[in-house]
């Protein structure tokens, strides 16, 4: 069909969707079992909101649908695509995915507990990390008395592993 005979007020607008944390290419996605219990609990809560959708404009509806929907082929992608790690069967004494680690830094003192969660579930205000951050990759077979370094733009942090917990 000619674009002549299209009204401009029939061009729907394609929904622009964030995409989810940023994963390499190739890299399996790990998730704590928490994590799977998120994304499941936020694929439910878009489909509560298709479900839902009350507009008493047609083409709002229509629009707010397509942006559902492209959430939730990212979402599904990523939960068909995620690998679940059980805690349980980490090795205690080293640092692996899901370790909860209590690191002292060697020049302050200071102490923080981190934990290697999975790229969705990673939020540095709840101290978890995702496992593809530069700290986690430092931190990775490490144990109990090591120490690391953590090469920033002008500083060098050393940090020695205090503890290591799969919670």
């Amino acid at each position: 069909m000619s674009r002549g005979f299209v009204r401009e007020d029939d061009q729907e607008e394609v929904p622009i969707v964030p995409q989810r944390a940023y994963l390499p290419e190739g890299l399996p996605n790990f998730v704590t079992p928490a994590g799977m219990d998120q994304l499941l609990a936020e694929k439910q809560i878009l489909i509560n909101e298709k479900e839902n959708l009350d507009s008493s404009n047609e083409n709002e509806k229509r629009i707010a649908l397509n942006y559902i929907n492209a959430k939730l082929q990212l979402l599904n992608n990523r939960i068909a695509e995620s690998r679940v790690i059980d805690l349980k069967n980490q090795p205690q004494s080293e640092i692996r995915f899901g370790a909860t680690v209590t690191l002292k830094n060697y020049a302050s003192g200071n102490i923080q507990i981190f934990q290697i969660v999975g790229v969705d579930e990673a939020d540095i205000s709840r101290s978890r990390i995702s496992f593809i951050s530069p700290l986690a990759k430092a931190l990775i077979n490490k144990k109990t008395g090591d120490r690391i370094t953590l090469k920033r733009d002008r500083e060098t942090i050393i940090f020695e592993i205090m503890d290591i917990a799969y919670l």
